[in-house]
C-alpha cells in the first residue's frame, strides 16, 4: 500500500503554493534575498545529509 504522505505531486503543490503566499508579501528586494537564504540553507543541510551518509559507513 502506498503511503498517502510520500505524494510527490502533493509536496510540489504545497511547496509552491507557499512560495506564491510569501512571495506576495515581499518586496522584489526581499524576495531576492529571502531566496539566497533559502538556497544556502538547503545547500548547507544537503551538505549535512552528505556527511552524516558518508560518516555512518
Amino acid at each position: 500500500m502506498r503511503n498517502p504522505n510520500c505524494d510527490p505531486l502533493a509536496l510540489t503543490t504545497t511547496v509552491n503554493s507557499l512560495a506564491v503566499a510569501i512571495a506576495a508579501q515581499l518586496t522584489d528586494d526581499q524576495l531576492g534575498l529571502l531566496a539566497a537564504i533559502f538556497t544556502q540553507l538547503g545547500d548547507t543541510l544537503g551538505t549535512i545529509a552528505a556527511q552524516r551518509e558518508l560518516c555512518s559507513r
